[in-house]
C-alpha cells in the first residue's frame, strides 16, 4: 500500500512538472509586443535646441524565442488622459509640478500606425520635434496608447507611453544635470571681496541662452525661484556672454575686467576638457549690492556623439 501512495505522488508531481514544462514552452515561444519604455511607462529623449528642428522615435520591441512569420501592425491614439492619471499618481494636488501635453506646435508624428515587419523584433515611428520655445521647467509629454493590432499579443503593462521632450544645448542639459563648479570672488558694497566656491545647475532657454542662479543664492528648482534670482547667459558665436535679469533680479553686468572678461571659452589644462565662463557682475538682493566675480566649469568630453560643442 505504501509503494502505491508513493508511486501515485510520483506520477502526480510528474504530470505538474510536464503542466509547468509547457506553460514554460507557450510563453518562451509566444510573441508578444509592447512599447520601449521604462517602468513608469515613460520614455525621455532628448533634443538640441541647435536645430530647428530634430527627430525622435517611438518604438516597440516584440519579444518571443521564435521569430514572426507575418508583418504585425499595430493602430496608436494620443490620449491626454494619459498625463492626468500621471499626474494623479505622482504628484497627487502638486499643480506646479504637473507634467503637459507637448504642443501641436512643437512635434508631428509621422504616423499612427506603426508595422514590425515579418522576422524583426523592432518597429518605430519617427517624430518630428521643434524644441524652440519650450521650456526647461515644464515636463512635456506626447501620449499614445494602442487602440489595435493584428497579430500575436500585446503586452497590458506596455500598451501605452508618456513620450517625453527635455532639451539641450552646448551649454546644458535641460534635466538638471548640467552643474558647473564655481570658483568665485564676492564683494559686497563698501566690504573687501571674500572667496565663494560652490556650484550652479545651468539650464537652456534657447539655441544660445541659458540660466543661472545670480552669485550664491540659494537653489531650489522651482519657478518662483528662478524668477527672483535667476540670471540669462547669452553667448555670441565669438564667446562673448551678455548678462540680463531671468526677470525680477536686479543685475548690471561690468566689463573691463581682463581676469573675468564675461566670456565663454572651451579650456583644456593637458588633460581634460571644461566649458568654461568667466563671468563680472553687479547683483542686488533687497538693500545689499554685491560685485560677483565667477569662473564657472564644466568637464566634458567633445568626442561624445551627445556632445553640440565640439573642439575644432
Amino acid at each position: 500500500m505504501k509503494i502505491k501512495y508513493i508511486f501515485l505522488a510520483l506520477t502526480l508531481l510528474s504530470l505538474s512538472a510536464c503542466d509547468d514544462h509547457q506553460v514554460f514552452n507557450d510563453e518562451q515561444y509566444k510573441n508578444v509586443f509592447g512599447f520601449i519604455c521604462n517602468s513608469d511607462n515613460v520614455l525621455s529623449q532628448m533634443f538640441t535646441l541647435t536645430d530647428d528642428t530634430s527627430t525622435g522615435y517611438i518604438s516597440f520591441s516584440m519579444g518571443g524565442s521564435n521569430r514572426t512569420t507575418e508583418d504585425v501592425t499595430i493602430d496608436l491614439v494620443e490620449d491626454s488622459t494619459l498625463i492626468d492619471t500621471y499626474n494623479k499618481n505622482t504628484f497627487d494636488r502638486a499643480v506646479e509640478k504637473f507634467a503637459h501635453k507637448l504642443p501641436k506646435a512643437n512635434y508631428d508624428l509621422s504616423s499612427l500606425t506603426c508595422v514590425i515587419k515579418a522576422g524583426e523584433t523592432n518597429g518605430t515611428i519617427p517624430v518630428t520635434i521643434r524644441p524652440e520655445g519650450l521650456s526647461p521647467d515644464t515636463v512635456y509629454f506626447l501620449p499614445v496608447r494602442v487602440s489595435s493590432y493584428k497579430k500575436c499579443e500585446l503586452n497590458p503593462e506596455k500598451s501605452t507611453l508618456l513620450y517625453q521632450v527635455t532639451l539641450r544645448n552646448k551649454w546644458a542639459k535641460g534635466d538638471g544635470s548640467s552643474t558647473y563648479t564655481m570658483s568665485g570672488l564676492r564683494a559686497e558694497e563698501g566690504s573687501s571681496e571674500i572667496n565663494m566656491p560652490g556650484s550652479k545647475v545651468m539650464y537652456p532657454l534657447s539655441r544660445n541662452t541659458v540660466r543661472i542662479m545670480a552669485g550664491n543664492e540659494s537653489y531650489d528648482a522651482s519657478i518662483e525661484t528662478f524668477n527672483k534670482s535667476g540670471l540669462i547667459l547669452q553667448i555670441d558665436d565669438n564667446g562673448n556672454v551678455t548678462i540680463t535679469p531671468y526677470r525680477d533680479m536686479k543685475v548690471t553686468q561690468l566689463s573691463g575686467d581682463a581676469d573675468y572678461p564675461n566670456t565663454f571659452r572651451v579650456v583644456n589644462d593637458g588633460y581634460n576638457y571644461y566649458k568654461t565662463f568667466l563671468l563680472h557682475y553687479r547683483y542686488q538682493v533687497g538693500t545689499s549690492i554685491y560685485e560677483m566675480k565667477e569662473e564657472l566649469r564644466l568637464q566634458y568630453n567633445p568626442e561624445d556623439a551627445d556632445e553640440d560643442l565640439k573642439v575644432k
